[in-house]
């Protein structure tokens, strides 16, 4: 028996391995099972080239556990360890064999895994102690046993292994006994282990027999160790695609198409990335694409390995260029990664731009699921958006799509305003904004249907993009002022008269939102009232609801435009309804105005060119009580405007009628309208 000491700089690198080698303890099994199939592709190696003359069978890695002991074991039949080999690659801790035997057999082993130094040692995280039994495919070779208690010291012995390869034994610490049970391996090898190149047997398959469940002599083998993005395209039907989509995500719908990527220079990639349907919500569709390095299950959160928009696309990638240390906060800065995620990209865009150019129906009839992935790329990568220029579409409330070029074609002749600007319509929900849609449809307007999520950032982004261009949506106010042609003339009433209008329509609109009134000569056509909101306080409301930064405008109350048609006949009975009722109240206000009014002006006529100390106090004092016989009576007749339009039900309707129209009419007010409506009707 020989005693030693593991060759390592800190007596503490227990329990730094127990607590810090992994965020996630459970990648020990990755790592072992890796080891051991790593082993055995050496083997493999060393047939190929002739060194081992016998011929091999049955190559596999093997995991085997006894739940009530507390027993994890690992075993392959790969080229095993002499006992100076276990000192060299066991005792040294991080003296990985893996880049020394690439070296020496490359032309005869495709993929060697060890990327993982540490590997081994990740087994003392669950484990109060380890034990190897091992025998080399050296001529002569002896079996081997190591055995360590999580601590530097080691013992060496003679081992008992008959068969060449190697056996790893974990005695499971009692935190980390349920390593043992077989769900818990299960779930872990079909998490981790599902695609390594070598067979894994764990167990017997089961089957149903006399209603219960019992084994058979079958080995159970848990990955597929030729998956479909190993194979070459050539040989692949679509159908194997979708197969292969159903077995990484058994709950999702089939994807829209799919990428088959495989490089060979200047790095190696292959994968298979899938177009998923995406229509609502961005975040529940991240990290569904699965890292592997040589088959060897990494992560599935990729984020600092492909760019943001393309997390949103499922499938794999596998790459033994990107990093698998421990520590991987370098990855943005990695340059392979960064050549990586740009052939990505530029392969996603390839594909895109060949739909587009040779499939367009296919690409139309896929939008919808599509547009949300494409606007977000555009949004988040400036050379995605060049790109993605040439074969994006828009699509208008009639289902038509359109290229950028082709929509612009399209609108430019009619849909100039007087300053030269194009303006694009759009709406947001054509049952919400179907009378303004109508609207702009009656003038030979197009409108686009910009209606996902990310499209309040995607009108922002396509103004910067677009020259001599606007964006407005159908509802943010009257289509004649969207795209406005000529100066349009004002109502001919005093300011009086609008400021008596403004007061009788915000003392019965409901409270909360707060309304801007203006009266508009908008044509008899027309609706008698119009509820808008500013294109820019909406759009950028919108915004900040989706964390784009703008939270001054998130925090504002929401403000709507009231536009009263002062063409419309039933306005015009309004006004003459409050003209008949009021008019000869309102005069004799008005003439009790005039006084107090003239005094006023001529008082400020005669201090206008005064600094404000200069101003004799005398004067001050008239002033302020001229104000506020004037305020009074304004007051005055504000309240009898109010109490006309608390009791003009024809006022009250169509103001509900407007406010129906946008969805905001609710609750008790709505109830009032049908029973007013009601009685109007009799």
């Amino acid at each position: 028996m020989q005693k030693g000491t593991i060759g390592v700089t800190t007596e503490n690198i227990f329990p730094i391995i127990k607590k810090f080698l992994y965020s996630d303890h459970e990648i020990f099994l990755r790592e072992l099972v890796s080891n051991a199939v790593d082993a055995t592709q050496k083997i493999k190696a060393l047939a190929n080239s002739g060194e081992i003359k016998k011929e091999l069978k049955d190559l596999k890695v093997t995991v085997t556990s006894d739940p009530n002991k507390g027993i994890l074991t690992i075993s392959d039949n790969g080229i095993g360890m002499t006992e100076e080999e276990v000192q060299k690659y066991i005792n040294q801790i991080a003296f990985s064999s893996a880049g020394e035997f690439l070296d020496k057999y490359k032309d005869q082993l495709s993929s060697i895994i060890g990327h993982f130094g540490l590997g081994f040692y990740s087994s003392f995280m669950v484990s109060k102690k380890v034990e190897i039994q091992t025998l080399s495919w050296k001529e002569g070779a002896t079996p081997v046993k190591w055995s360590c208690e999580g601590d530097p010291e080691y013992k060496i012995t003679k081992g008992d292994r008959k068969k060449i390869g190697t056996d790893v034994i974990l005695y499971l610490d009692d935190e980390s006994k349920e390593y043992a049970q077989e769900s818990k391996i299960n779930y872990l090898l079909n998490k981790y282990c599902k695609f390594l190149p070598v067979e894994i047997v764990f167990g017997k398959k089961k089957e149903w027999k006399d209603g219960k469940e019992v084994e058979t002599k079958e080995d159970n083998i848990i990955n597929d160790p030729n998956p479909l993005w190993t194979k070459k395209p050539a040989d692949l039907k679509e159908e194997e695609y979708m197969e292969f989509y159903r077995k990484l995500y058994p709950a999702q719908e089939d994807p829209l198409f799919h990428i088959h990527l495989n490089v060979d220079y200047p790095f190696t990639l292959t994968g298979v990335l899938y177009f998923p349907k995406i229509k609502d919500n961005v975040e529940v569709s991240r990290n569904k694409i699965q890292l592997y390095s040589n088959q060897v299950f990494v992560t599935d959160s990729v984020e600092n390995i492909v760019p943001d928009f393309l997390t949103l696309l499922h499938g794999v990638i596998d790459s033994p260029d990107i990093p698998l240390n421990v520590s991987r906060s370098y990855l943005q800065s990695d340059s392979n990664v960064k050549k990586i995620s740009s052939h990505i990209t530029k392969k996603v865009a390839d594909r895109l731009e060949e739909l587009f150019k040779n499939e367009r129906p296919k690409l139309e009839e896929k939008w919808d699921n599509l547009k949300l992935f494409i606007e977000y790329g555009m949004l988040s990568d400036e050379k995605f958006y060049d790109r993605a220029q040439k074969f994006t579409l828009l699509k208008n409330t009639e289902s038509k799509y359109f290229s950028f070029d082709e929509y612009k074609t399209l609108i430019e002749s009619n849909q100039k305003d007087k300053n030269n600007k194009i303006v694009y319509l759009y709406a947001t929900d054509k049952e919400e904004q179907y009378s303004y849609i109508e609207s702009a449809k009656n003038r030979g307007y197009d409108v686009l249907l910009l209606d996902n999520q990310l499209d309040s950032h995607f009108v922002n982004l396509l103004e910067s993009k677009f020259t001599d261009s606007t964006f407005a949506r159908v509802d943010a106010g009257h289509i004649d002022s969207l795209i406005s042609k000529e100066e349009i003339s004002k109502p001919d009433l005093s300011e009086s008269e609008i400021s008596d209008i403004s007061t009788a329509f915000e003392s019965i609109l409901p409270a909360g939102p707060h309304y801007s009134v203006t009266v508009e000569n908008l044509g008899e056509q027309e609706s008698a009232v119009l509820i808008t909101q500013s294109e820019f306080m909406r759009r950028y409301r919108e915004m900040s609801a989706m964390g784009g930064g703008m939270n001054f405008y998130g925090s504002m109350p929401e403000s709507y435009n009231l536009i009263v048609n002062n063409n419309h006949p039933v306005i015009k009975k309004i006004l003459n309804e409050k003209e008949e009722k009021l008019s000869s109240q309102i005069e004799k206000l008005s003439t009790k105005l005039s006084e107090p009014q003239a005094k006023l002006k001529e008082l400020e006529e005669k201090i206008k060119d005064k600094k404000e100390e200069e101003i004799e106090t005398t004067i001050k004092d008239e002033k302020e009580t001229l104000e506020k016989e004037i305020n009074s009576l304004n007051e005055q007749r504000r309240d009898k405007v109010k109490e006309f339009a608390s009791k003009s039900d024809l006022l009250k309707q169509v103001c509900d009628l407007a406010l129906l129209s946008n969805g905001m009419l609710k609750g008790e007010e709505l109830n009032k309208f049908v029973k007013r409506s009601l009685s109007l009707i009799k």
